[in-house]
């Protein structure tokens, strides 16, 4: 005989509350545009594989989230729920952001003798793009820490810009391994230990944060998050001056871009493209050092 728990199986809230039903319509979009790109707008350079790669890795992941929470499975996980569904949700709207520019600029829109149909599929595509990363910044903007609200840590400012500062650092690395001759010299390899000492940290406080594990840590955890900021701002301020200075002095560089460079593979290109990064990663460091000082959360959900 089987006694009555007394409770619902199932969390009708997870798809009817604000959250849920953003969730919903990722979920939607996000199919909507794979699906799109697959029958006839195509993908076949870098660019468009990669834009099909972020939906449908947004697509899969946020259908286990809706799973998880509709079935009350994400109980029976190890993890730190809250924390992973709000660091996922902010990847998650960098990443269709980033899709959502990058298919229409390198995805050639035009007619062919057969028609305009790909055109079409194209357009569609890249509106239900520009949808989905709305869809995944409302849930952002619904689960943010409210002030004076204890919550997990990835859903504070300064959790939302751990995520920010580590998604800028692959955009600098990026453009490192893209022809940049940043072993020229050995200020602006010092540069590079800043950009990969910076993010394997923020990697790590994220990683403690989503498995529940930042009571492991010797010292309190909010503490180890002011002092790395801090630090993170010192090394990137160097980083700051020493990259410009190394890459766009007539001494050590070039001010302007060398009218032999092709388009797509200067060195000078990457250069600025990592001077600019440096500078939004030195303002969201700083940003977070003065949030992160005040900061109230937990570790568990």
């Amino acid at each position: 005989m089987m006694e009555s728990s007394g409770g619902t199986h199932l969390n009708t809230s997870a798809v009817t509350s604000k959250v849920g039903i953003a969730r919903i319509f990722q979920a939607a979009f996000g199919c909507a545009t794979f699906s799109l790109v697959a029958h006839r707008g195509g993908f076949s350079v870098a660019y468009g594989t990669f834009c099909m790669s972020v939906w449908c890795f947004c697509f899969a992941i946020t259908i286990f989230i809706i799973i998880c929470e509709f079935t009350l499975f994400h109980r029976c996980l190890t993890i730190s729920w809250g924390n992973f569904t709000a660091a996922f949700a902010m990847l998650a709207t960098l990443m269709t952001l980033t899709a959502a520019v990058i298919y229409p600029l390198y995805i050639p829109f035009s007619c062919h003798s057969s028609g305009c149909e790909v055109r079409d599929f194209r357009i569609s595509a890249s509106v239900f793009a520009g949808l989905l990363f709305f869809a995944y910044a409302m849930e952002v903007f619904f689960t943010r820490a409210k002030p004076g609200q204890v919550t997990n840590y990835m859903a504070t400012v300064s959790g939302l810009l751990k995520i920010v500062q580590a998604f800028v650092a692959c955009i600098i690395f990026g453009a490192l391994v893209n022809g940049s001759q940043y072993n020229k010299y050995a200020a602006t390899q010092w540069c590079v230990a800043v950009y990969s000492f910076c993010f394997a940290v923020t990697v790590v406080v994220v990683v403690l944060s989503v498995t529940g594990r930042t009571a492991m840590m010797k010292c309190p955890f909010e503490r180890f998050v002011v002092i790395y900021t801090f630090l993170a701002v010192l090394m990137y301020v160097s980083a700051a001056v020493i990259w410009p200075v190394f890459c766009f002095d007539r001494k050590y560089g070039s001010p302007h871009r060398p009218y032999q460079c092709s388009r797509g593979s200067c060195p000078w290109d990457s250069q600025v493209v990592i001077a600019v990064f440096t500078y939004i990663n030195l303002v969201l460091y700083i940003v977070d050092l003065a949030y992160s000082q005040r900061i109230r959360f937990v570790s568990h959900p």
